[in-house]
């Protein structure tokens, strides 16, 4: 496995949080600055980073860093530095840009020279002049501070404080990764009561409760690293899998939420609600396919027995027997029963799943409107 720099970008002010978290992950810690913590990392430390971090903002793979003071400095470094090392041939790739207290101050031409000098770099090395840009996408960043222009490609897509669960916003909703601060910072931990009185939409309660329970914040979501030739799909398959094995499902939590607000209440119930259904519906997919793929893969092993049997019969010319016709009828009946076997199995307990789900469901929302009916009677 190869050794990248990534770097975890923050809110300014809570570096500490988020370099705490990712020493806590395993990973050793180059340098913290200002809205930044750059880490080492290998391609599972990518994946493990983007669904594990609560505080930052974005993960992004380092490509390079350098001084450059006119725009033929950057397109010179930047052509220089590996970039199929990242980015495939049919790779589609788009550059955003910033600039700060820097000569280089004009961002559009700063992306396009970017840009330029990458796709001369991947012609050269892919030898070819034209790309189909039809695979994962890769956002680089061109990031220019005090005349230091460092690249990068976003590992996260979109930014990591979407976490997948809320369905209803309320006036200025505070972001997940703030609230997880907010949490982290303070005194609570699985064994004590939180009670937040003014919940909003519940970011702060939820955002405890996946920390009681030691949910990745990232499970619900997709990121466009997730796509990546790089990485692959077996690395973050082997990642989900252990961030699923590590939530505590034993622990009893005592947290709290009320809000003047009635919409905020009806919001938060949702956000709440939407988390514990993905919860009860994370394996539903894998189970409906087994259903849909086992009588085709029987049918398969149907045909192939056939096909051997009559390849045996062709064989034996006029000595045929009923010995050289049995083996391969043998196991196309086999393989056909072994087949529905799996798929009748796994059809009835898909819909057994579905229904014990959608009764979770309905429970959920005939006691979310009985106890919002309850807060709006009126005082006697």
């Amino acid at each position: 496995m190869g050794q990248f720099e990534l770097i975890a970008t923050t809110t300014f002010g809570i570096e500490g949080v988020v370099k705490r978290e990712i020493i806590n992950l395993g990973f050793k810690v180059i340098k913290t600055e200002n809205g930044k913590v750059t880490f080492l990392s290998d391609e599972a430390g990518i994946a493990k980073a983007n669904l594990w971090l609560r505080t930052a903002d974005r993960v992004l793979l380092k490509v390079g860093e350098f001084k450059a003071f006119t725009f033929d400095e950057l397109f010179d470094k930047t052509i220089a530095l590996d970039w199929s090392k990242y980015i495939p041939e049919n790779g589609k790739f788009t550059v955003n840009g910033k600039s700060v207290k820097s000569k280089l101050f004009s961002i559009s031409d700063c992306q396009a020279i970017v840009k330029k000098s990458i796709v001369e770099n991947l012609k050269k090395k892919y030898n070819t002049s034209w790309f189909s840009e039809s695979g994962a996408n890769y956002t680089v960043l061109i990031s220019i501070l005090k005349d230091v222009a460092t690249l990068t490609i976003d590992t996260s897509g979109v930014a990591l404080h979407k976490r997948g669960y809320r369905i209803n916003s309320v006036e200025a909703p505070l972001k997940e990764t703030l609230g997880a601060t907010l949490v982290l910072l303070s005194y609570w931990n699985k064994d004590r009561t939180l009670y937040d009185v003014f919940c909003g939409s519940g970011t702060i309660p939820i955002e405890a409760a996946m920390i009681g329970r030691n949910i990745a914040p990232g499970l619900s979501r997709d990121f466009a690293s997730k796509h990546w030739s790089l990485i692959g799909e077996k690395i973050w398959k082997e990642e989900i899998k252990k961030a699923f094995q590590a939530i505590d499902h034993n622990v009893d939590l005592n947290i709290y939420a009320s809000d003047i607000n009635e919409r905020n209440l009806n919001a938060a119930i949702e956000n709440v609600g939407k988390l514990e259904v993905y919860q009860l519906e994370r394996g539903l997919p894998t189970l409906a396919t087994s259903a849909g793929a086992a009588p085709m893969i029987g049918f398969l092993g149907t045909v192939i027995g056939m096909i051997r049997a009559f390849w045996d019969m062709s064989n034996a010319g006029s000595n045929i027997d009923v010995s050289i016709l049995s083996h391969g009828i043998y196991t196309a009946m086999v393989t056909t029963a072994a087949g529905l076997f799996v798929g009748i199995v796994a059809y009835f307990c898909y819909n057994i799943l579905v229904a014990k789900i959608d009764k979770v469901v309905f429970l959920l929302e005939a006691r979310s409107s009985e106890f919002m009916d309850l807060l709006n009677e009126p005082v006697k």
